[in-house]
């Protein structure tokens, strides 16, 4: 697990403690100036989505961290605590499965080159002319069914 700091490390003992599911901590020094950690954990129900925010305000205040703001508390499905350093998103297993916070904050892999393929051999020139082309516009079907929009009047009033 990567170093984390102490208030960053209290919200995650916090969340331990009241048995959040699956706490993974992004480290997103690199993709934002806001905060450092991204913390995303997973409570059972409103109730204890609510239990484990409170915990979560309470360890870190001990630790000497200070809470910035805290959302979704009311309703419990997902609560956002900002603890300066790190947010931290408590969130129902429905709600986390479909924002899926990981795939947003996981690091990008890494690119692999694809080899270059073989460049192509010229085509013989023929002795017949192609075709002319119609105008892009005519080619796309959009352009046929959308239809003619009059333009303003560029009139002065006085």
């Amino acid at each position: 697990m990567m170093r984390l700091d102490k208030v960053t490390r209290a919200a995650v003992d916090a969340l331990e403690d009241v048995k959040a599911r699956d706490i993974v901590v992004f480290d997103v020094k690199k993709m934002t100036a806001f905060f450092d950690k991204v913390i995303v954990a997973t409570g059972e129900s409103n109730r204890q989505c609510r239990a484990l925010s409170s915990r979560v305000q309470e360890q870190v205040k001990a630790a000497g961290g200070k809470i910035y703001g805290v959302e979704g508390e009311r309703s419990g499905e997902w609560v956002l605590v900002d603890i300066g350093e790190a947010v931290v998103h408590i969130m129902q297993p429905a709600i986390r499965q479909y924002y899926n916070l990981e795939e947003l904050w996981a690091p990008a892999p890494k690119s692999v080159k694809a080899p270059k393929a073989a460049k192509p051999a010229k085509a013989k020139k023929s002795a017949k002319p192609a075709a002319p082309r119609k105008p892009a516009a005519s080619r796309t079907p959009l352009a046929r069914h959308t239809p003619a929009v009059p333009k303003r009047s560029r009139a002065k009033t006085t």
